[in-house]
């Protein structure tokens, strides 16, 4: 089995962009919340927090998905898609951790 490192198929180039964009997304909601904005009572309490957040998480778990499937079905070996699928993968389990047991 031979691997590369950046990817050949189409699902692998959209997994690699979408875990770059969530590591935009976050980076901009860690760069709003270091000036000064704070969250309320609800989630949905400060839209400027909340959006890029959601935008994050989406893209992880579409990252994990469209991964996989340049995995599963295109036999995408790249090591980058490998990397894109496992982080979008925690992602997964991270928002269902909060979704199923919030705090």
């Amino acid at each position: 089995m031979r691997a590369n490192f950046a990817p050949k198929t189409i699902w692998g180039r959209w997994s690699v962009w979408l875990i770059i964009a969530f590591f935009v997304f976050l980076a901009s909601f860690l760069v709003l919340v270091a000036s000064g904005q704070r969250g309320g009572e609800t989630f949905f309490s400060n839209l400027a927090l909340t959006i890029p957040m959601l935008l994050a998480g989406s893209c992880g778990v579409a990252a994990f998905v469209t991964g996989l499937i340049g995995i599963i079905k295109s036999r995408e070996r790249a090591i980058l898609v490998y990397l894109a699928a496992g982080i979008g993968l925690f992602v997964l389990f991270f928002l269902l951790g909060e979704i199923l047991s919030p705090h």
